[in-house]
């Protein structure tokens, strides 16, 4: 069960990852955490990788790749693992493609939880967090307290700067103009599956279970 989950800030990626690695036990695949532990184990990957980012530099398509290889063949993806992160570009696609052909002959199935932008707008403009404690809170549907002090720890509740509407609209575009090639190849190849983000948690986590329970592809 190879699994990379598509959606724009704001769709509840994070939220569905966490259900299916509950259900599955499968780990999820942060390409971020993944370079910080080869860094921080100082691996011979790990050291390269540090020079690289230490001159601002991207790390290439094919260390990536090594990477991901050494992290896939751990003992915890036997059953599978969600690539969070991962690929972000063509070439790299390509190459996990080439990569799961290699190391087994499993299904790799993408999934878009795709949501409306002024919805995604709605919903992260609205959010609130301690500044404290970091709970929290949505003005919708899970409004803070009257004197906005946090029920937790007293601390005062904020809208972070990323969540500002101005600053949500150009996470979505650059997010729609990185993976619009992506999600393109992926449908070519019949590999790619929406999901409505609209809905529920439960029942978005339903639908992504049918997905992964059929046979089709």
């Amino acid at each position: 069960m190879y699994i990379i989950l598509l959606g724009a800030p704001g769709a509840g990626k994070g939220t569905q990852a966490k259900r299916i690695m509950e259900q599955y036990r499968i780990p999820q695949i942060s390409t971020g955490d993944i370079l910080r532990a080869e860094v921080q184990a100082q691996t011979e990957l790990g050291k390269l990788v540090k020079s690289i980012m230490d001159q601002g530099k991207l790390v290439s398509d094919d260390i990536m790749i090594k990477i991901i290889e050494k992290r896939i063949q751990q003992p915890d993806c036997q059953n599978g693992f969600i690539l969070d992160g991962f690929p972000r570009t063509i070439p790299q696609a390509e190459a996990l493609e080439a990569l799961i052909q290699k190391l087994n002959s499993g299904k790799l199935k993408v999934i878009e939880i795709s949501v409306p932008d002024d919805e995604i707008i709605k919903r992260i403009s609205n959010r609130r967090v301690c500044r404290n404690c970091g709970k929290d809170y949505n003005l919708l549907f899970n409004p803070p307290p009257p004197d906005n002090k946090c029920e937790v720890c007293g601390g005062e509740i904020i809208q972070r700067s990323d969540d500002a509407e101005e600053t949500v609209r150009k996470r979505l575009t650059e997010y729609r103009n990185k993976t619009a090639a992506l999600v393109e190849y992926y449908e070519k190849k019949n590999r790619l599956y929406r999901v409505n983000g609209m809905q529920s948690i439960d029942r978005v986590f339903e639908d992504i279970q049918k997905i992964l329970e059929s046979n089709g592809h």
